[in-house]
């Protein structure tokens, strides 16, 4: 009997993480399907801000099933955007994508720290706290883009190049709908406070981006 070698194909990490980014929306439907369905239409009718806004806030179980699949997914989204646009950079990394999980993770948790105690110094808590749930619900739609952007890259698209520059465009796209409803629902503070809302979006908004061009530029 002459030995048969086997040869066991390794396991795609990729498709292990589009599978639990599919768990964590079938969960997000199944335990909360009115607000998920809400959810959905959320650039097209602000009804999910208005209806949830007060309830739990950051710390209810579907905004953070939510968080987590976009932190998932941007990261994801992410690496292979570098894969394909620097694969030079990329090369240089070791464990990539641990690499932009944990960048994505903790920017996200900085940025939301910093908001944070920025309502506590200026007593604005409640303020900021409806404003960060406001973005992060905007942002958090883009995973859904980036899901299905992931998924047509992964194992559909030969050229990924215009599927990448197209999710960002999308992307840019919503949460700009969402900066503008955060004007527009907050006009009257913001140009009473036209000074600290500047210092905000040069110090939280506009620095993240420029730090992480120069980086990727040198």
């Amino acid at each position: 009997m002459n030995p048969i070698a086997r040869t066991i194909e390794p396991v795609d990490w990729m498709t292990i993480l589009i599978f639990l980014g599919l768990l964590l929306l079938a969960l997000g439907k199944y335990l909360y399907q009115t607000r998920f369905m809400n959810f959905l239409i959320l650039p097209f009718n602000n009804k999910y801000i208005s209806l949830y806004n007060k309830k739990g806030r950051l710390l209810s179980w579907f905004h953070l099933l939510m968080t987590l699949f976009q932190i998932i997914n941007i990261s994801l989204f992410a690496y292979l955007a570098l894969r394909t646009l620097m694969p030079d950079l990329l090369a240089r990394m070791s464990s990539p994508f641990l690499m932009i999980l944990a960048i994505t993770t903790l920017l996200l948790s900085i940025k939301i720290i910093l908001q944070l105690t920025k309502g506590y110094v200026f007593n604005t808590q409640s303020l900021v706290k409806e404003i960060i749930y406001h973005k992060l619900s905007y942002f958090n739609y883009s995973g859904l883009i980036m899901f299905a952007i992931n998924i047509f890259i992964i194992y559909v698209a030969d050229s990924p190049k215009h599927m990448i520059y197209g999710g960002i465009f999308l992307i840019m796209i919503i949460n700009i709908i969402g900066l503008v409803n955060i004007l527009k629902n907050h006009q009257k503070v913001i140009i009473s406070n036209v000074f600290y809302f500047i210092l905000y979006l040069c110090t939280l908004e506009i620095a993240p981006f420029v730090l992480i061009s120069g980086y990727l530029k040198h």
